[in-house]
Order: structure tokens, then sequence, then C-alpha cells
């Protein structure tokens, strides 16, 4: 099987076959326990977790790879720049200096501003696993129709369900159009230099935009025909009944979530861990 970038892969796995509904409460339950503390040990434990998850749900560094590398470049950004406007913010969330070695004015490297900086940055590698995983493991009609079961308006569901279901399309009509125009004689490999390139994906992205328009004119020409939107309640086919490993792992999640807030007030006193007392 052609795995694809970016988008839904049917496969038999234990995370594939929990509902769509299931996943969104367990992302959303583990991201904000993330979220609210700068607790090294509780990011760490749930970056350990979603990586386990990512193995099991038999999800290819291949797949992910761009993905990687723009997080990467992201979290390397953010770091430096966090360092370069706030060298010594570490020490006043800390109120402690360890100092490391001093570079030139008050920019001074301490062991306070590195561990804000990590946890900061750790947050984000954290995070974007679990974010991987729900989106390439989660059918967008049977999350759509986990969300209309719960009460949320069919018309936002379809709209999801369909912006879900068009990355793969659109993927596959730039894969198809930049082979056309390769063929026609448009240089789009690494030989050539990195502007030209630049300037020969206009080539590629013009034509797509305007058949991106033309298929949403032809998706919203066949919604009016068949009277999309005319009672106030549909019908859904990829329709999923929750089952009892998806209460269990939704109830693990909230436990984790629990714990993390629970850390925050009685243990770290507040957003922060501070090794350094």
């Amino acid at each position: 099987m052609k795995i694809k970038l970016f988008s839904y892969n049917q496969l038999d796995t234990f995370i594939h076959k929990l509902s769509g509904l299931t996943k969104l409460v367990c992302f959303l339950f583990l991201t904000t326990a993330v979220m609210v503390n700068y607790d090294v040990r509780i990011t760490f434990m749930i970056f350990i977790l979603s990586i386990v998850l990512m193995k099991i749900a038999q999800v290819s560094l291949k797949q992910i790879k761009p993905m990687v590398i723009l997080v990467l470049i992201f979290v390397v950004t953010n770091f430096f720049l966090g360092y370069l406007f706030a060298p010594e913010y570490g020490i006043e969330l800390f109120g402690t200096k360890h100092l490391l070695f001093s570079i030139t004015g008050p920019y001074t490297v301490t062991l306070e501003e590195m561990y804000y900086l990590f946890c900061k940055s750790f947050k984000y590698i954290a995070v974007i696993p679990l974010g991987i995983i729900f989106f390439l493991t989660t059918n967008p009609s049977e999350f759509a129709s986990s969300l209309n079961k719960i009460g949320v308006s069919y018309k936002i569901c379809t709209v999801l369900n369909l912006t879900l279901r068009y990355f793969p399309d659109i993927q596959r009509d730039y894969n198809a159009i930049s082979k056309a125009q390769q063929a026609r004689g448009l240089d789009m490999s690494k030989k050539e230099k990195v502007f030209k390139r630049l300037k020969n994906t206009t080539a590629i992205l013009i034509p797509l935009v305007m058949t991106t328009i033309d298929r949403i004119g032809t998706i919203t020409n066949a919604m009016e025909l068949r009277g999309y939107g005319k009672h106030k309640k549909r019908s859904w086919y990829a329709f999923r009944s929750l089952s009892s490993k998806d209460y269990v792992c939704m109830l693990v999640c909230l436990l984790i979530f629990v714990v993390s807030f629970m850390m925050r007030i009685y243990v770290n006193n507040g957003l922060y861990w501070n090794p350094f007392l």
C-alpha cells in the first residue's frame, strides 16, 4: 500500500479502531496537560507515550518527515529568538543564577535560562506527535459523525469532514500538475538554483488553485442538487459507536490531565517546576 503524506491511512491497529471522538478527547486532555505545566517530568512522560502510540499506529518516519523538519525549524528558531529577546528571563522566574559563561552585555548563558528555553521547546516537541497521530489515524467521515452525535451541528461537521478529506486531493493534484509541467521542460530538480525553482513553482500553484476552485464549485452544486441543509438532522454512514476501549482510553488521558493539574497546584505551587531550589 502506498503511504500518503498528511492524510488518513486505513490500517488495522488499535489506534485506528478507536472512535474519532475518543481520539479528539484524548488529544485535548494530553495537550492541555502539557500546556498547564512547565514541568519537564510531565512533558517527558507524555512525549514517551506519544512515541509509543506512534509505533502502535504504524506511523512511519517517511510519512511525517516534512512535518518533522518544519517542527524542528520552528523549535530551533523559537529557542534562539526566546534567548535573543529575554536572555535573563529564566533568572527572574526561578530566583537563582547559575552562570555558565558570558557572551556580551546582558547576554549571559545560565542554567536557569537554558532550562526555561528547553522546557518551552520540549512542550512543542511533545504535543506535535499527538497531533500527527490524530490526523493520520482518524477517518474524517467517522470523526464528523461522532461530533454530530454529541451535539455539534452537522453543517459544521460536514465542513470539517470536507477539509480533512481534501488534503490528499490537493497532494494528488499537485503531483499530477508537477509531473505534467516537468514533462514540458520545467526544471524542479536540485540542479536548478533555489530562486529559479521557487519561480517555477508558480507554474504549478496557479493551475492547482484553479483546479481547487473548480472542485469547490462541483461539490457545492452536488450538495445543492441533493438538498443539503434542508433538514435539521441527517444520517451518517460512517458512524462508530463508543466501545469499552474508547472509554478506557479517555479515562486514562483524563487521569494524566488530573495528575498534571494537581502537580501544578500541590507540588510545583505554580506553573513552573523549579529544580534549582
